[in-house]
């Protein structure tokens, strides 16, 4: 199946990159290579790291950057090792850094990879094709506690302690080994009532596995703080997600990058001597235009936020 992605919030990413010719900029979600190919076109002595942990990603960029070639450096691996990628390419500080979050069009639309629960497919989800570790391992062997707490917090699902307790009792009977499977156990999980209004049942579940299968959160958060020290003065790192967990990771670690000062409020001045390390450029995050939302469904919860360095 060719990859096929849409790029979310594309003039907004680049207008705030704020893209120098010759600048070395980083693209850590790179997909299809839309925001990439934006960037390379308004490159001319510059570089773009390239980076993805999808193989399926890099062979759809690679023919979509086909006339930028000697700009970019395509990296397999995940955007949260950036400090290690750029290390390796001894690259000490960059210009800019766009990261879109989550799951592509592609990892949704091709069913034999397990990320929709409107497919039927093996239980997968795996960005990185190459990783021992995928969905069946969640689902099959996590304790119910622990089922009951990604569910709970990674897709905020109010039913996520009968969600877990129907999953470990039906893979009493048998391993649940595909998506439809999934979904069967889920909708007896959730009461009729309840499936009446709102996404489809799965959905939450689906997205709290995924979030678990690869780490996003862990690596989301661990990336800001790395990406800040990796910026020039009135370098931007710029973050799009796609749900609440991720926007109040972005909007909380931005904040301690601008404030992060620890003394007591009371305190009438600083005595603990942190200093600020990046300005906020986004108070209010940037969303999709109603023009975007109608032509890409998938973009309507989509946020942009900016940090600038100092």
């Amino acid at each position: 199946m060719e990859f096929h992605h849409v790029s979310v919030l594309l003039e907004e990413c680049i207008e705030n990159l704020q893209i120098k010719q010759d600048g070395i900029y980083v693209d850590g979600t790179m997909g299809g290579g839309g925001h990439s190919l934006a960037i390379c076109k308004r490159l001319t002595t510059g570089r773009l790291i390239a980076i993805d942990q999808d193989l399926y990603a890099h062979q759809a960029a690679k023919k979509r950057l086909k006339d930028h070639l000697q700009k970019v450096t395509f990296v397999h691996d995940n955007f949260g090792n950036i400090k290690e990628i750029l290390q390796s390419l001894n690259i000490t500080a960059v210009d800019g850094i766009l990261l879109d979050i989550g799951v592509s069009s592609h990892q949704l639309d091709e069913s034999k990879r397990g990320f929709s629960y409107q497919q039927d497919a093996p239980l997968d989800m795996r960005m990185d094709s190459t990783s021992k570790f995928c969905a069946y391992d969640v689902v099959n062997t996590y304790s119910e506690e622990r089922l009951n707490k990604i569910i709970f917090e990674y897709g905020e699902e109010r039913w996520a302690k009968r969600i877990a307790k129907f999953i470990v009792e039906q893979r009493k009977q048998k391993p649940i080994e595909t998506t439809a499977e999934l979904v069967d156990c889920i909708k007896k999980a959730v009461p009729k009532g309840a499936r009446k209004d709102g996404p489809h049942p799965a959905k939450r579940t689906f997205q709290a596995i995924r979030i678990e299968v690869n780490q996003e959160l862990e690596m989301l958060e661990k990336v800001i703080f790395e990406a800040v020290e990796l910026l020039k003065p009135k370098g931007r790192l710029c973050i799009i997600t796609f749900h609440s967990l991720e926007d109040r990771i972005v909007k909380n670690a931005f904040r301690l990058q601008e404030n992060p000062c620890t003394c007591p409020k009371e305190f009438p001045v600083c005595v603990c001597g942190k200093k600020p390390k990046a300005k906020v450029i986004t108070r209010k995050p940037i969303v999709p235009s109603q023009q975007e939302q109608q032509q890409n469904h998938r973009c309507r919860s989509a946020k942009l936020r900016v940090l600038e360095g100092i």
